[in-house]
């Protein structure tokens, strides 16, 4: 049986040095109402369970540990991840996974603009739309949107992977259209699976770094 914390009753700091020194693997947490910094620093292998809206840095820094937020969530949800798994039951606002490394952030709804800013090899799978600028920078890892991307997709996009299901209003500097090979299905195909999606593989487009802007160029100043 999960461990009961009301943030009614229990502070946010509170909270978190439970789950820093957990006696219990299960934990439900009541009554968030948009606090901010909910379960961050997550080390252990724990799931928690969020049972409402929550404001920004929810699971931030989180490793190992499974964190579902039965809601939506503020600005910069699992920022900086390691490992685990992230699932947001709603929208989240905005850099979604941003600087993430590893482990996997999972959106049922919508993410707002940067989702997956300057990320660094965690994965992040979107059911909706993304907005603007998402992937900004990114360095490693895989971006998933079955929905609608918005403006500037992967502007200076280094080494991660985009993969789109919808339209994209417009792709940022240096990120282009590529080809979609059956390495790059059957890799879409897995992270569809774990994010618990049932879309085909066959639907997406795939977009990364036409590796332009990697090195200064005179000609290309127009571009940074």
């Amino acid at each position: 049986m999960a461990t009961l914390i009301d943030l009614a009753a229990t502070s946010v700091r509170e909270l978190n040095q439970a789950l820093h020194a957990p006696e219990a693997t299960s934990w439900r947490v009541l009554n968030p109402r948009g606090a901010h910094a909910v379960g961050c620093g997550i080390r252990e292998d724990l799931v928690v369970d969020i049972e409402g809206h929550v404001g920004y840095y929810c699971a931030g820094m989180n490793q190992r540990a499974t964190v579902t937020v039965h809601g939506n969530a503020g600005t910069g949800v699992a920022e900086n991840m390691m490992s685990g798994t992230v699932r947001v039951r709603g929208n989240a606002s905005q850099s979604a996974g941003a600087t993430a490394h590893g482990g996997l952030l999972v959106v049922d709804g919508d993410a707002s603009a940067r989702c997956g800013i300057s990320m660094k090899g965690g994965d992040i799978v979107v059911g909706g739309d993304v907005g603007h600028m998402s992937a900004f920078m990114g360095q490693a890892g895989r971006l998933v949107v079955c929905g609608d991307a918005g403006d500037a997709l992967g502007d200076s996009l280094y080494e991660a992977r985009l993969y789109v299901r919808g339209t994209v209003k417009s792709l940022g500097a240096d990120c282009v259209e590529k080809e979609m090979r059956p390495e790059h299905l059957a890799e879409l195909a897995e992270l569809l699976k774990a994010a618990e999606r049932d879309e085909d593989p066959a639907d997406f487009r795939r977009y990364g770094s036409a590796r332009e802007l990697y090195h200064f160029k005179v000609d290309n100043t127009a571009s940074y």
